[in-house]
């Protein structure tokens, strides 16, 4: 009689081997139903691309492995990506753009590869197609060579993450800042807008982080104005930054801030401070206006203080962005020098007025300038010269701006004509030389107006006549200011 039930307690571990089983002859037919389930099993389970399954049940491989595609060499075309696929991308001949889904669900993914190593001499934009890629709203550029990456989409404020990155240097396209406005001009990946008058800074687009979203600006006010036998006109206040990211590599000033201005798409009005005015001896010289650019207001610069005495009313140096000079005509006048850097800001916009000399000198004091005080009136027809300004080449080649004006004076004796002082204004960036014999003036004796769109101070007024008499030659009138905005707009 056969054997056809064997007891697990009747065989021992380890007495039945493989090679005590002749082949076919335990066969499903000789299992009873039921007999040996997995739970008979040491192991129920299998892991498969990292996930656990048990044993009888199904997994789908979609977005388990990726499913390489054949190389696309690109035309400047485009492809839309498909989750689960990777992409040999070929830039040798042309930029290249692969869109994402429309659509994407939590675990999507897509995996990219730098074919020929050229994603930097031709880039790969990754174009978002409607979901957030890191998070921001904006397209990704690929422009290091070698570059392989996976992105994984999460949800919808993340979008699609970078799960994995090699030899990626920089994950979004650079956008930048679009603007009108004034005279436009480029200096290489730079745009520049001069406003010689009042107008608008219009931009459209701020562009992102990788672009730019800074701009870089110069903003000088108006000169003031110099009277008859007075001093020099203080320069306009003058403020400038400069960071190489912003606005690239040039040669600023030393009072240039590091710190640009974040713009916004939006209007920014520009005010142009027109110089002082123009005086005789019945009034102090005018002090300039200001230049106003978004939150950066440059003053206007002091007025050059006035004659004094018994031929007019008593009229000091103005303060301003720089000062006016101090006049020198009567021992009873102010000869102190106007005060700079009013209101006070930093770097300083501008610098003090120098000093007048009281008779028998009877010579005025310079005008400040950007980045000197105006010089004192060191004595007997020598007056005192203006500050010196500051140099910038932010428009592009390095041109000075806001210098104060040259002092005037008057050297009369008694009953006697005597030679008749006045004072240059700054034709730039240095501030004028007092003169003798009348200077450069439109007339002799008249002070030389600071240079228009430079924001100088205008030269001091001479003064003098036989017997006493009061010769009506002015002070000239202040330099107008300017305003320029620099950034990178490529």
């Amino acid at each position: 009689m056969p054997i056809n039930k064997v007891g697990s307690k009747g065989i021992e571990d380890g007495s039945v081997a493989t090679a005590d089983l002749a082949d076919n002859v335990v066969t499903s037919s000789k299992l009873g139903d039921g007999e040996v389930t997995n739970a008979k099993l040491a192991n129920t389970t299998v892991t498969l691309a990292g996930e656990s399954v048990a044993l009888g049940a199904s997994l789908s491989l979609t977005n388990k492995f990726v499913d390489w595609q054949t190389v696309i060499t690109a035309a400047g075309s485009s492809n839309t990506a498909v989750s689960g696929q990777g992409y040999f991308i070929d830039t040798t001949s042309a930029v290249h753009t692969v869109t994402l889904p429309a659509s994407a669900a939590i675990g999507d993914f897509i995996a990219i590869k730098d074919y020929a190593g050229t994603f930097n001499t031709n880039n790969l934009t990754i174009a978002r197609n409607g979901h957030n890629i890191q998070g921001v709203a904006n397209d990704s550029l690929i422009s290091t060579n070698r570059a392989s990456l996976v992105l994984v989409y999460v949800d919808s404020t993340k979008g699609w993450l970078y799960w994995e990155e090699h030899n990626v240097a920089d994950l979004q396209q650079a956008l930048f800042i679009t603007a009108t406005g004034g005279t436009v001009t480029t200096s290489g990946d730079f745009k520049i807008h001069t406003f010689t008058g009042s107008g608008s800074f219009v931009v459209s687009s701020v562009g992102n982080p990788v672009g730019s979203t800074q701009v870089d600006y110069l903003v000088v006010a108006g000169g003031g104005g110099a009277a008859f036998a007075g001093g020099g006109g203080g320069a306009g206040g003058f403020r400038e930054s400069h960071s190489t990211p912003v606005s690239g590599c040039y040669t600023a000033s030393p009072l240039a801030t590091p710190t640009g201005l974040t713009v916004s798409a939006q209007t920014y009005p520009v005010t142009i401070g027109g110089g002082g005015s123009a005086e005789t001896f019945t009034a102090a010289g005018g002090g300039g206006n200001n230049s106003v650019f978004s939150t950066i207001t440059s003053a206007g610069g002091g007025g050059g203080s006035q004659y004094t005495g018994a031929f007019g009313p008593l009229g000091g140096p103005g303060n301003g962005g720089s000062g006016g000079g101090g006049g020198g005509i009567d021992p009873l006048a102010p000869i102190t020098g106007g005060l700079g850097n009013t209101p006070p800001v930093s770097p300083p916009q501008g610098n003090s007025g120098g000093n007048g000399s009281p008779r028998p000198a009877n010579s005025a004091g310079g005008g400040g300038g950007a980045t000197e005080t105006g010089v004192n009136a060191p004595g007997p027809k020598t007056m005192g010269r203006g500050g010196t300004g500051a140099t910038t080449s932010i428009s592009g080649s390095p041109i000075a701006y806001a210098g104060g004006g040259g002092g005037g004076g008057d050297n009369r004796t008694n009953n006697a004509d005597a030679p008749i002082l006045a004072g240059a204004g700054s034709p730039c960036g240095t501030g004028g030389a007092g003169v003798q014999q009348g200077g450069p003036g439109p007339t002799p004796g008249d002070g030389t107006p600071g240079t228009t769109n430079r924001g100088g101070g205008a030269g001091g007024g001479g003064g003098g006549g036989p017997c006493n008499t009061v010769r009506t030659w002015y002070g000239g009138a202040g330099g107008s200011g300017i305003v320029i905005i620099r950034y990178k707009f490529q």
